[in-house]
């Protein structure tokens, strides 16, 4: 019979139908014995110390079998419910990788954190969340972990800490190092409670996920404060469908931490019994000792998604391969058949027990009730965005905390520096960076779950916005962080799901661009959970283009623009002190994500005073001056919608516009998103005629979304057009002379409002 060959490698062949299959990656040949070396070499273990985990009941080999033959056989209902299209949208599936959940279910406790990404189905199962509950969510229903708000992807379980579920390749390594943190923070604030806390973080990546840059950030971070997490790669040689080997120069992510002082290990992963072995040591090793690598050698028998075509090199012939020779069940019947551990009978008993549960699942799920259709809109907000904040009470226990937490000495200087502040307050002479900072400290110390995270945060940052952060309250809860906003936006929303408010300061808001991925989760997170998880992160930092203020464009950025699309965000923008300091104790104390953008070229300019302990509205814009009636009967005022920088610019144009008998309602728009239409009402129904000064673009720009809901909602109140005063699409150059093409400013204000009054529209 002829034969043909579908690869040629160094790989040892299989010969089936005929057809001599060369995988494009050999099996994994590791045996115990070497795992054991690479302990004793990497971890420091001594032989007797590992001799104990040679062993594994008879009983813990039924559990683990029995895990893996659900995970198995519930994906594989998934692939018939996905035919049948009780499950839609995109679904990713595990089988081929069954080990993994038979560790996780065997080593990972109840307590434990848990992160996954898109292919998750059988982490939940293996974390304790119950297959109804998983089944449900991925038929949408009201039963399912997240109301059937997060689909495949997404499933959340707040019972046993499985905290996603994330679509963006790589995105939970951060969001597992924040919440490692918070097992610290936990610690550090109880002492006592938790002196035999020994719970770690767990999460899940592929092997392609592992060559992301996020990996060595977190890397660095998990070494530097001895992080108790497990990073567990799940090597099944694709990158999606892409052969890893043709996109990374090196897939050996387990000897990545050498460089950080992180140790790892690797595993065959068809191998039940070495996983586990490996996979106790590991976790016993990561509850003492902080960080570790644990990668496992499997193979994924399915596509990336159903939907996926699979045109890649090679991945077809694979998977046939792999499903006749590396199958880890198939592979581990014949050992416990071979061993004795168990006859037929016995294996065949759990595999029914499961097929009925599994059987069980489906029926329940098509069952269960679909959830409302007003959910959608209740879980936008954890906060309602008419809450008064002034009302929320400090926690029970912040008091105490704080007191026993708190060097005395470190408290006492604080004390003073915020004593500095409110007295250059009753002298006007507070800038918005000490407005800002007041009130951070002066939450840090009402809520001790409060953190901070910023770059040269020792020193204050560029405006004194984290001053004295980490002097007072240590570098767990003010940490110092590397030069990447993703990467520590990432660690805050970790922080955030585990009960702590982190406060993120940007320095300026542009650099936030680093961070759109997580902080467009951070939006997501309280909906796509429904509503399990509040996500109580701040943002702050300073943006906005001022005109002249020669910074070029990548500084110019209108970052304000780019996140209105982002659901689930309260976005505000101040220009005085005493609106930075009420909207930032807000925000800090809403249970959901907010933004607040500070004006960069006032941060130090403008003075004034504050309304000390005053909580501000997150939802309201402020009437900064009214057009007097005279002018109103006139026809001779205007509204003018403002912001940041704005509101300055037409403060300045006000002086020109009284000399030529026209006058401005000047509104000043504190709260982007969501907007506050009966402030904005009751202007235009006395002028009739609106201008929008906008500090972003023409195209894509926050007045063209206030322009749309002004002409939409108060159509029958305009008079004329609304006109929006906004940047150019143009980058913002750096030389003034240019700069004046492309940035609005109180000239502009002026010639705007002169041809709406005039009707020159």
């Amino acid at each position: 019979m002829v034969k043909e060959a579908i690869r040629v490698n160094d790989a040892k062949s299989v010969e089936k139908g005929g057809i001599e299959i060369q995988p494009m990656r050999p099996a994994c040949t590791i045996t115990w014995k070497e795992i054991k070396e690479i302990f004793k070499d990497e971890f420091d273990f001594k032989g007797s110390d590992l001799k104990k985990y040679d062993e594994i009941s008879k009983e813990d080999l039924a559990k683990a079998y029995e895990m893996m033959q659900l995970s198995r056989q519930f994906e594989n209902a998934c692939t018939q419910a996905y035919m049948q299209q009780h499950v839609r949208g995109f679904m990713h599936l595990d089988n081929g990788q069954e080990t993994i959940p038979a560790f996780v279910s065997d080593s990972i406790k109840k307590s434990d954190i848990k992160y996954s990404y898109y292919r998750e189905h059988t982490h939940a199962l293996s974390s304790g969340v119950s297959p109804e509950k998983v089944m449900c969510e991925l038929f949408g229903k009201n039963e399912g972990t997240c109301r059937g708000a997060g689909g495949s992807m997404h499933i959340f379980d707040k019972e046993t800490n499985f905290q996603g579920g994330w679509a963006l390749v790589g995105e939970q390594l951060p969001y597992a190092v924040g919440a490692a943190r918070s097992i610290l923070l936990d610690r550090h604030l109880n002492k006592e409670e938790l002196k035999n806390d020994d719970r770690v973080t767990i999460v899940f990546l592929g092997e392609g996920a592992g060559q992301n840059g996020r990996m060595a950030e977190c890397l660095n971070a998990a070494s530097k404060e001895k992080l108790p997490i497990i990073f567990l790669i799940i090597d099944n040689g694709r990158a999606i469908n892409t052969f890893t080997p043709d996109v990374a120069a090196n897939s050996d992510i387990y000897k990545m931490g050498k460089h950080y002082n992180v140790p790892g290990v690797v595993v065959n992963g068809q191998s039940m019994v070495d996983v586990l072995r490996t996979g106790r040591i590991v976790t016993d090793y990561a509850r003492v000792n902080g960080p570790v690598i644990m990668q496992v050698h499997t193979y994924r028998f399915n596509g990336h998604s159903p939907a996926d075509p699979e045109h890649e090199r090679g991945r077809k012939e694979e998977k046939r391969w792999a499903r006749s020779e590396m199958d880890p069940l198939a592979l581990f019947e014949a050992q416990a058949l071979n061993e004795k551990w168990f006859t037929k009978e016995e294996l065949g008993e759990i595999s029914n027990k499961v097929k009925k549960q599994v059987k069980e699942c489906i029926d329940f799920s098509i069952k269960a009730p679909t959830p409302p259709r007003e959910l959608a809109k209740q879980l936008e907000y954890p906060d309602p965005p008419e809450t008064d904040y002034s009302k929320k009470i400090a926690p029970i226990d912040g008091a105490e905390i704080t007191g026993r937490t708190l060097d005395h000495n470190a408290l006492k200087n604080a004390e003073l520096h915020m004593e500095a502040i409110r007295s250059r307050s009753e002298a006007g002479q507070v800038t918005i960076g000490d407005a800002v900072n007041l009130a951070i400290i002066e939450e840090m110390i009402r809520d001790p779950r409060t953190t901070i995270h910023a770059e040269d945060l020792q020193a204050g940052s560029s405006y004194d916005i984290p001053k004295l952060t980490q002097q007072t309250f240590g570098k767990l809860r003010a940490a110092d962080e590397i030069i990447d906003e993703g990467h520590f936006i990432g660690k805050a929303l970790g922080e955030g799901m585990n009960g702590y408010r982190p406060i993120i300061e940007l320095m300026n808001t542009n650099f936030g661009i680093y961070g759109m991925a997580e902080i467009s989760s951070a939006g997501n997170t309280y909906a796509t959970t429904g509503g399990q998880f509040k996500m109580p992160m701040t943002i702050v930092g300073a943006g906005g283009t001022s005109p002249n203020q020669a910074l070029g464009a990548e500084h110019s950025q209108p970052l304000h623009a780019y996140v209105m699309g982002i659901p689930g965000l309260k976005i505000c923008a101040v220009s005085t002190p005493d609106a930075a300091y009420g909207i930032m104790k807000s925000m800090i104390r809403d249970d959901g994500p907010g933004m607040l953008f500070l004006p960069v070229k006032m941060m130090k300019s403008t003075r004034g005073s504050i309304n000390h302990g005053k909580c501000m509205p997150l939802n309201k814009a402020a009437l900064i001056h009214r057009a007097s009636d005279e002018s109103i009967a006139k026809g001779r005022a205007v509204t003018v919608l403002t912001y940041l920088h704005g509101v300055f610019e037409v403060e300045k144009a006000m002086k020109e516009l009284k000399e030529m008998d026209m006058e401005v309602d000047l509104v000043e728009l504190r709260s982007l998103k969501p907007l506050d239409m009966d402030t904005i009402h009751d202007s235009v129904s006395r002028t009739h005629r609106v201008v929008i000064l906008d500090e972003s673009t023409l195209s894509g720009g926050v007045g063209a979304t206030v322009s749309a809901i002004v002409s939409e909602k108060l159509f029958d109140e305009l008079d004329a057009p609304v006109k929006r005063l906004c940047m150019d699409d143009a980058p913002v150059p750096y030389a003034s002379a240019m700069e004046e093409a492309v940035v609005k400013r109180a000239a502009d204000v002026v010639r705007g409002v002169a041809e709406l009054v005039n009707r020159k529209v």
